[in-house]
């Protein structure tokens, strides 16, 4: 594999993280000051801006261009989220939160990256997933 195709990869991966950062975003926004819930929610959009930060200095190794928003179609599905996902309760924010990182941050990563990094990318991107599922067992121990 070459460095342009993992540098495409990544480039995927960090408009993911840009969509999970804005998402968290409206999340935090939507919660209540006096909610628990939004220290946690701060708290897990700075880890994926840590995490867009990785990916953009593995992209910048790599001679690539990081991106620099979510691109084109993650804007339209996060309109389209804000016009149907108008919840308010904490309950109910969770579960967008955990389909989210789940669906988007966990699943789609793992297929994106199947057989198309070099190895230091590849525990790069393991790091950031682990991260991601800690992030779903606290969205889920939340929950019940």
């Amino acid at each position: 594999m070459n460095n342009q195709d993992v540098v495409k990869t990544l480039n995927k991966l960090l408009q993911g993280q840009y969509m999970g950062v804005h998402s968290f975003e409206e999340f935090i926004k939507t919660l209540e000051e006096s909610s628990p819930l939004r220290n946690r929610f701060i708290t897990i959009q700075k880890d994926l801006k840590h995490h867009a930060d990785l990916l953009s200095e593995r992209i910048q190794e790599l001679q690539g261009t990081p991106a620099t928003s979510e691109g084109v179609i993650g804007k339209i599905e996060l309109s389209i989220s804000q016009l149907f996902d108008h919840s308010s309760s904490d309950q109910e924010i969770l579960k967008h939160a955990i389909k989210g990182e789940n669906l988007y941050g966990i699943k789609m990563t793992e297929e994106l990256v199947r057989d198309k990094l070099d190895e230091q990318s590849l525990n790069l991107v393991s790091s950031i997933l682990d991260k991601q599922r800690e992030h779903v067992d606290y969205l889920k121990s939340e929950l019940h």
